[in-house]
């Protein structure tokens, strides 16, 4: 076989869909080739015809000039043809006033989260996988390029040494440990960055030239004779914002040093580019991805004030598709979702710099059609890296939903968009956003594990997509990159401040935290209570005290009443004094002179609802996410999605009460030094090899004792109810029961009145004699006990055995199962949604690993 046609299975399977996939750029670059997943394995194949068809497959989607054109000058563009021309020529960029009333950020030095919430553990999962990273592992690639001693081990994944794309998650990690650093103030974390950027320092003052990367600069030559290269300039934007970081966060100002000689080279790249051939050849080669050239760029122009950098921002800012949201034209379907929406971030810094008011439009309509038109009940967006038409959103629902970049850089357009306007509906988005986008992307409390693509659609797992879990050393995609600065600035958004003779501080988010709020001299503290099920209330506590340095003063207090909640049923008191609170969708504020002690008091009804997908075809009506306040409730399936209601208006979903949760267990037996559990298999009763947690395996081997005993409400644990009557139910299917069949095996059925004698069960103390041991014997036939096999093996079907003899010690070991704790729980936020084929257990998407899920459901009345 030539080695020229050795492609892997599954690449041609991701191929097929781009190649099908209405996709676009602005001009007739090879538009497949902006996924970063295809990318890859081109790469890596050996496939040299497949690589060449797609580099040659032109996709001609012109833009008219007349949507851009007022972006740029372009007649001006054509004016410079010497070195005088071209100073002429960014000098005619003003710099604008500045609008300058925005809300402030408040500084991650002053913000801690709370090591009892949700967020605190998903900072400190990522923090340890910070800290497991080695410098000289993250440093190999540029010293190789460099031409310095390399020690130590290369990563691997789009890290390893022939990755073209090497270098992009270094650059991501010193933005991530600087955002880390300051969250935290870890030392370890702080010498690791520190190093880091000594290292990175030397690379660039070895090349002599500012040029710093981990892959040579001939890859540019390629970019600029745009000849096939996996976005180089993707990459370079990520070390840039990296140094930007250290210096802003940390104070690094080598960093700051080591950026602007980046920058100074590539300005000349770009000069040199323009010269030679013209301004339309530089904006041809933008169609590769360039990440957030121009948000950087501007970026170092705030800080240096060079006027070189703003208008080598400008030169990044790819009019052509600006232009389409310029005049306001939802057309962004087929346009590779992660290439553009930096440049929306990167407009945006050009408004905040230059007070350009159609920069500021750009980024308002963009927002508007993102989430009226192309987003999921994540606040999520895109299929397969891409964006696809308007409001069609049902037939993109699969397992490759949602790239998690792309979740990522649409909260940075929602936060400036919230920071310029104090709209309530963007900081609702970043709630949502951020609660059901970015918080399910690790798998659970495990370090350098987590997912490129968030599945959307039916019976999904998040481990079962074309990427699946990531490793902690052998992945490091794009969404690696992202995923490690979204988990180290979790506390980034929480607060936002106006400064002034009466400071005000916006409390944007309601996460457990507490902030040193300098400008009013106070210390603030934010406590969440966790929310439930049972008590549909979000309860918020805000306590007061003076700060050690200066003294307090009067200060505005602006509290989000969120869209999700109803405003006639919210309380909020002072020091117990009741305030009146605005419509929902609107900001309480609380201005006095405060003091120590002060506490402001929150009770945020919390209900549940439907949200329709964005579908307006009449045949996807009827498909319906479930949302319990900010919360995307999913719902514990493999396979159905349908769901018929007869009264979706009364209890059709019912909150699982605290107490389920000591009534889940989970039977096992040894055989030899393997451990089976009891399971639900397709609704037949097996032994399998016992699981690990967050699984759906787990899910399987989990059972809900029901007992009729109402004495016994509240138990320390299942074996508070040896000696009880119960039924099993299995985790995922409430309302069905395990029951005997007609040749004595056992199924899953729904449980009816009728049949109660063939699922009633007596939990008695294990025939074997041994502690911790049960066994379970048929009520209505007397000598009757569950029964697995005298040979232990995956698939073994259980069955009741009858009038055996108790004393057998084979049949003591059969029937005596070992009582534990269920391998799978009820999360807090777990619903029962009734049906009249079937009911589904409801949890928060962010609580699920490995089991398999639906986030729309058919839902019939």
């Amino acid at each position: 076989m030539k080695s020229g046609v050795i492609i892997t299975i599954p690449l041609l399977l991701y191929t097929s869909f781009v190649l099908v996939c209405v996709a676009k750029e602005c001009t007739d670059i090879p538009t497949k080739l902006s996924s970063h997943t295809l990318r890859f394995e081109l790469l890596q194949s050996q496939n040299e015809t497949l690589n060449t068809e797609l580099s040659s497959h032109h996709h001609l989607t012109p833009t008219d000039d007349a949507a851009w054109s007022t972006l740029l000058p372009r007649k001006m563009l054509k004016e410079e043809t010497d070195d005088f021309a071209w100073t002429m020529l960014y000098r005619k960029f003003k710099d604008s006033n500045s609008p300058g009333n925005f809300l402030k950020d408040v500084s991650l030095h002053d913000v801690r989260l709370d090591p009892s919430s949700i967020h605190w553990r998903a900072q400190q999962t990522n923090l340890e996988y910070l800290l497991m990273l080695d410098v000289d592992g993250l440093a190999y690639s540029f010293r190789k390029v460099a031409g310095l001693a390399a020690p130590g081990v290369p990563y691997g994944g789009w890290e390893k040494p022939d990755s073209e794309l090497r270098g992009h998650f270094v650059g991501h990690y010193l933005s991530a440990t600087a955002h880390m650093w300051a969250s935290t103030h870890n030392d370890t974390l702080k010498a690791k960055m520190s190093a880091l950027v000594s290292a990175l320092a030397e690379c660039q003052q070895k090349s002599g030239t500012g040029y710093l990367s981990a892959f040579p600069s001939s890859f540019f030559d390629r970019f600029e004779a745009i000849t096939r290269v996996w976005a180089p300039y993707y990459t370079i934007h990520k070390i840039l914002a990296g140094l930007v970081d250290q210096y802003k966060l940390a104070g690094n100002i080598q960093a700051l040093k080591m950026a602007t000689g980046m920058a100074d080279y590539f300005y000349g790249r770009v000069r040199n580019v323009i010269r030679l051939y013209s301004v339309e050849r530089h904006y041809l080669s933008l169609n590769e991805e360039t990440g957030g050239m121009n948000d950087v760029l501007y970026q170092i122009y705030s800080i240096t004030r060079d006027s070189k950098y703003l208008f080598l921002a400008h030169l990044f800012d790819k009019p052509c598709f600006l232009g389409v949201l310029a005049v306001q034209a939802d057309d962004i379907s087929g346009f590779h979702a992660n290439t553009h929406i930096p440049i929306v971030v990167g407009s945006q810094q050009r408004y905040e710099i230059t007070g350009d008011l159609l920069h500021k439009e750009i980024s308002m309509f963009f927002m508007d059609i993102v989430n009226a038109s192309h987003s999921y009940a994540t606040g999520g967006t895109s299929v397969k890296e891409f964006w696809q038409d308007p409001k069609r959103m049902a037939t993109t629902l699969q397992t490759e939903n949602e790239e998690s970049c792309t979740t990522y850089n649409m909260l940075k357009v929602s936060r400036n968009l919230f920071r310029w306007t104090k709209e309530v509906s963007y900081a609702d988005y970043y709630e949502r956003a951020l609660t059901n986008g970015v918080l399910g992307i690790q798998r659970g409390t495990q370090p350098g594990r987590m997912i490129y693509m968030l599945p959307l659609g039916q019976g999904v797992s998040k481990a079962v997509t074309y990427h699946g879990w990531g490793t902690p050393y052998d992945s490091f995609w794009c969404c690696y990159g992202t995923g490690i600065e979204s988990f180290s600035k979790l506390g980034d958004s929480i607060y936002f401040q106006e400064d002034g003779a009466s400071p005000a501080l916006y409390v944007t988010q309601y996460i457990s935290s507490s902030l040193d709020w300098k400008s009013a001299g106070l210390l603030l503290s934010q406590k969440v209570n966790p929310v439930v099920s049972w008590d549909p209330y979000m309860r918020v506590t805000f306590t007061l005290s003076s700060s050690k340095v200066g003294v307090a003063k009067e200060s505005t207090l602006n509290l989000r009443i969120p869209v999700w909640t109803n405003a006639i049923g919210a309380k909020v008191s002072l020091n117990g004094q009741p305030l009146k609170v605005p419509t929902s969708g609107n900001f309480l504020s609380i201005k006095q002179n405060w003091k120590s002690g002060d506490q402001v008091t929150m009770e945020l009804p919390m209900t549940i609802r439907t949200e329709a997908i964005k579908d307006d075809r009449p045949e996807y009506a009827s498909l319906q996410a479930i949302l319990y306040g900010p919360y995307l409730l999913v719902g514990h399936t493999s396979r159905d999605w349908s769901i018929t209601t007869q009264a979706k208006a009364v209890n059709w979903i019912t909150p699982i009460p605290e107490t389920y949760n000591s009534h889940l267990v989970t039977l096992s037996q040894q055989s030899g030094n393997i451990s089976y559990v009891l399971s639900n298999t397709n609704q037949t009763i097996t032994m399998r090899v016992s699981p690990e947690p967050g699984t759906q395996e787990a899910v399987a081997a989990t059972f809900r004792l029901v007992t009729t005993d109402n004495s016994k409400p509240r138990i320390s644990g299942p074996e508070a109810l040896i000696g009880s009557l119960v039924m099993l139910e299995p985790f995922d299917f409430p309302g069905m029961i395990v029951k005997q069949a007609t040749d004595s095996s056992l199924t899953v059925q729904a449980s009816s009145p009728s049949d109660k004698g063939a699922s009633s069960f007596r939990l008695v103390s294990g025939v074997d004699g041994k502690p911790g041991s049960v066994s379970l014997t048929l009520e209505s036939k007397k000598g009757c006990f569950v029964y697995s096999d005298l040979t232990l093996k995956q698939g073994t079907k259980l069955r009741l055995e009858c009038g055996a003899v108790v004393t057998d010690e084979k049949f003591k070991q059969a029937a005596s199962f070992k009582l534990n704790t269920g391998i799978n729980q009820y999360n807090p936020m777990s619903f029962v949604m009734s049906g009249t084929q079937r009911n589904f257990v409801l949890s928060p998407l962010f609580s699920f690993r490995d089991e398999t899920y639906n986030v729309y459901f058919s839902v019939q009345t």
